[in-house]
């Protein structure tokens, strides 16, 4: 999975896993880090959602098969995103503990 860079202060995800955090120095409302982990969270739910509806599809006989595996893939890669997202930050957390003061 490619990430691309358009401007420094944005981080763009590629469009196939539904996840454009911004990434901003500013401090207007809505916009910032929380704001991207939020939405990165919010995409995380609703992935795993479209994952059990294209299960639930495909197993009623409505949806495809190779829908449903795509949209388990889907989010597993989106889940995977998000665990080495935390464990940058519980690492970067227990460096700055760590520092002498």
């Amino acid at each position: 999975m490619a990430v691309e860079f358009d401007s420094p202060s944005a981080l763009r995800l590629p469009q196939s896993t539904g996840v454009t955090p911004a990434v901003s120095g500013g401090s207007s409302a809505g916009s910032g880090f929380g704001a991207a982990l939020e939405h990165l969270l919010q995409s995380v739910d609703q992935s795993a959602g479209a994952a059990n509806e294209a299960v639930t599809d495909m197993v009623d006989g409505t949806g495809e098969v190779h829908d449903a595996m795509i949209a388990l893939q889907r989010a597993e890669s989106t889940l995977q995103l998000t665990i080495q997202i935390r464990n940058k930050l519980m690492q970067a957390y227990q460096d700055i503990m760590r520092m002498p003061v």
